[in-house]
């Protein structure tokens, strides 16, 4: 921070530029920002490299102009790039406090930014330094009223990732206590606020107890009075208490809700996709869906088990004070009660287990039967769909109805048990007196009516507790199967960030996909320069998509080395790959959304102008602009108002907003109507230009204007060369060519291999 204005004059601008190579980098950039974002930006840069990071301007957003980068967004390029970080208010004291030495960003009012890097405690001052400055320049002392004039609190803590945090720890029953035990100090008030509604309940028991034979005897009004009073005081406070409880309950509850869906869409999102093409959807989502049971019975049933407990503590005392022999037959009672539950905890964890089976297998057939809904309806699949719909529902109502019988018995033969503990002592106490020496007063006898159901009744909850613990330990097993699988973190936050150009080899390549007795890719070889538009052909299980899937790192586990500018695609983190890698599959999905809001997906800050040419690039500027509203067209799921060519070429619109220097093609026009497919065609050179182009066809006439047609069969580089090369030298590339294209076929051509075969 110095004292020079926010929008110096072009050549203090060059000469500060030069000075800080931060700054230069990002004005390299031509992003034409205000001094203040570039100050921002540079200090991100300069933070970074403190700890051993390279930050990429364009993995970063960023909207060309005045507006600059908002907070969640820089914080989201800095998590990209493999680092910690978080945005916190801070005041000026929890700043000298801090003795990490790792500088802080300080988010400045004007949009700019400041770097804490040191304090100076004896004369409570802090240390800042201008990022727009060299690193060789001096850093200013600052009070804290100067720094109030231009922060509000704002800032960025920034430091290396660590292993071993809680979103790379097996997920299971002890990672979400621990995300409970996050907010103890919630914890702790509802801990107090149950034991003092504990203790209200209790109090005018024993006041009645008390107070209740002296009254009736003596005709105590008065003291009748004071007790109404002291009840009406209680249940007042036992009201506040009640209700202040359940609402600490519902936000902690909403926190931990908000931090288990945050952390389960992060990991699902991180496994890789093949997990997703072995599984169906139905299944993942009735699992994950799991969590809610582990969530109600940590904040729920676990802690009322732990009141009940208290309960217990407070309880017995009492009653063997009042009588010794009847509270060993009520703690006798109450023991038998859990006993009997205990002996159908393990049938009961069984029928459990059956039952979120049948459920998981219900809820896929519902969710495939939606998502396949136009197949449904194509086929006249409803009666089949409805059968097995029908058969999954009714095997789950019968293990319901099996599983209420079973959990029928525990109750039906503990009421008796339960009846004993809540007036039965009653009649013991009473009989005991009547038969005995020992004198029961009538206030004992009342008070074990009041006191005895509620020493069963903890009981019977901490022995219905295993049945809830068993329940949570099969719901967070059921969730730990999907989201405890490897996954992509380590690659997509770690790795190299290279600037790529282009050139693509492959070295002995072998790739077998799982179950497979043959492998898809073997020993594959091939080279391919920066810039070149490469076809690949092939018959059916070639391996043609498997090249394109190896590219984009969907499978790393082969063998061999795929090289990108030189650099082990191993080597460089998963996510700056597929960033800076464009792909256009043969069935694109489309978001629900505008046009324009599915164009710039990958780029959200990206304006108009970049949406148009994306589009005029790939040809589907002219059907845009027919559409009801153009551009701000709504799209709905399914895409149900676009037809299969409009959405293939809005996918290659949204492929081609980023730039990528390296764009794959997979059977991207296959689903395209001849007029369609010759538009893209026609721009596929504009495409190109100034990137590689990997593309997959089956119609070789689309691969005329490639530099260079690769021709594959069971896994292996047959051949590699231009289309009239191939034609004269390659058996295989000229065979689908011919065929193909029969009135270009030389006499004597045969194509009796083409044709199907008549039993």
């Amino acid at each position: 921070m110095t004292d020079s204005p926010h929008n110096p004059t072009p050549d203090a601008a060059a000469q500060q530029a030069s000075g800080n190579p931060d700054l230069a980098y990002v004005r390299d950039a031509n992003l034409h920002l205000r001094p203040q974002c570039e100050a921002r930006l540079a200090a991100l840069i300069n933070v970074a490299r403190y700890h051993g990071v390279e930050m990429n301007l364009e993995a970063l957003r960023l909207r060309p102009g005045d507006q600059a980068p908002n907070p969640p967004e820089l914080l989201s390029w800095l998590r990209e790039a493999g680092l910690w970080a978080r945005g916190l208010q801070m005041n000026y004291r929890q700043l000298i406090k801090i003795d990490a030495p790792a500088p802080i960003v300080l988010l400045l009012d004007d949009g700019g930014a400041a770097l804490l890097v040191g304090r100076d405690r004896t004369r409570n001052l802090l240390v800042l330094r201008d990022p727009k400055q060299p690193a060789s320049a001096a850093p200013v002392l600052v009070d804290e009223l100067r720094l109030k004039q231009v922060w509000s609190g704002a800032c960025f803590l920034i430091r290396a990732s660590r292993h071993g945090t809680l979103e790379e720890q097996p997920f299971n029953l002890g990672l979400v206590a621990r995300l409970v035990w996050g907010d103890r100090n919630i914890l702790r008030d509802i801990a107090i606020a149950s034991i003092t509604l504990t203790a209200l309940s209790l109090v005018p028991i024993l006041i009645v107890m008390q107070t209740i034979g002296q009254v009736l005897q003596y005709n105590g009004t008065a003291t009748l009075n004071l007790v109404i009073i002291l009840l009406c005081v209680a249940v007042l406070f036992e009201a506040i208490l009640t209700w202040s409880r359940k609402i600490m309950e519902v936000v902690l509850a909403a926190k931990l809700d908000a931090r288990l869906n945050l952390m389960i869409f992060d990991r699902l999102v991180a496994l890789p996709i093949d997990f997703f093409e072995r599984e169906q959807a139905g299944v993942i989502a009735h699992k994950i869906s799991q969590v809610n049971l582990v969530r109600q019975f940590l904040t729920g049933k676990l802690m009322n088990a732990f009141i009940d407990i208290f309960m217990l503590i407070m309880l017995l005392p009492i009653l063997f004070y009042m009588s010794a022999e009847l509270a060993w037959t009520v703690l006798v009672a109450a023991a038998m009660i859990a006993a009997i539950i205990a002996i159908f905890l393990r049938p009961m964890a069984i029928m459990t287990g059956k039952i979120i089976m049948a459920e998981s297998a219900k809820g896929s057939i519902l969710i495939e039967s939606i998502f396949g809904i136009r197949t449904v309806k194509a086929l006249a699949l409803e009666s089949t769909r409805a059968a097995m719909w029908d058969r999954r529902v009714a095997e789950v109502a019968e293990l319901h109805v099996e599983e209420s019988r079973l959990a029928n018995w525990p109750m039906t033969l503990t009421i008796p048990l339960q009846r004993y503990c809540t007036y039965g002592v009653i009649v013991l106490g009473a009989f005991i007196a009547l038969h005995t020496k020992a004198s029961f007063s009538t206030s004992s006898l009342f008070g074990f009516m009041l006191l005895g159901g509620r020493v069963a009744g903890p009981l019977v909850s901490l022995a219905g507790l295993m049945d809830e613990v068993h329940k949570a330990r099969a719901a967070i097993g059921m969730v730990g199967q999907v989201l405890n699988r490897t996954n992509e973190r380590h690659a997509l936050a770690n790795g190299l960030r290279p600037r790529f150009e282009g050139s693509i080899e492959f070295n002995d390549v072998t790739f077998r996909y799982e179950g497979a007795k043959t492998p898809a890719l073997d020993k594959m070889n091939f080279k391919i320069p920066a810039g070149t538009m490469l076809g690949l052909v092939g018959r059916s299980g070639s391996g043609k998509s498997t090249v394109t899937r190896l590219l984009q790192g969907i499978n790393r586990d082969y063998s061999g080395s795929i090289r990108i500018d030189g650099t082990d695609m191993r080597e460089i983190n998963l996510r700056h790959i597929r960033k800076n890698f464009g792909m256009v599959l043969q069935d694109n999905f489309l978001f629900r959304g505008t046009v324009r809001e599915n164009i710039i997906a990958g780029r959200p800050g990206l304006s108009f102008e970049d949406a148009v040419r994306a589009a005029r690039l790939a040809g589907a500027e002219e059907f845009i602009e027919r559409l009801p509203n153009g551009y701000d067209t709504f799209i709905q799921e399914g895409s149900p108002n676009l037809s299969g060519g409009q959405k293939q070429r809005l996918a290659i619109a949204r492929a081609l907003i980023s730039d990528p220097k390296i764009l794959i093609l997979d059977e991207a026009t296959s689903a395209l109507d001849p007029e369609s497919e010759a538009l893209v065609n026609a721009n596929i050179k504009r495409i190109a230009a100034g990137r590689t182009m990997v593309i997959v066809s089956h119609r070789l006439s689309s691969l005329l204007d490639c530099n260079l047609i690769m021709v594959l069969d069971r896994g292996c580089t047959i051949d590699i060369g231009t289309h009239h090369e191939l034609v004269e030298r390659c058996a295989v590339y000229r065979h689908l060519w011919f065929q193909q294209n029969r009135h270009l076929a030389p006499e004597g051509f045969d194509d009796a291999s083409s044709q199907p075969a008549v039993a």
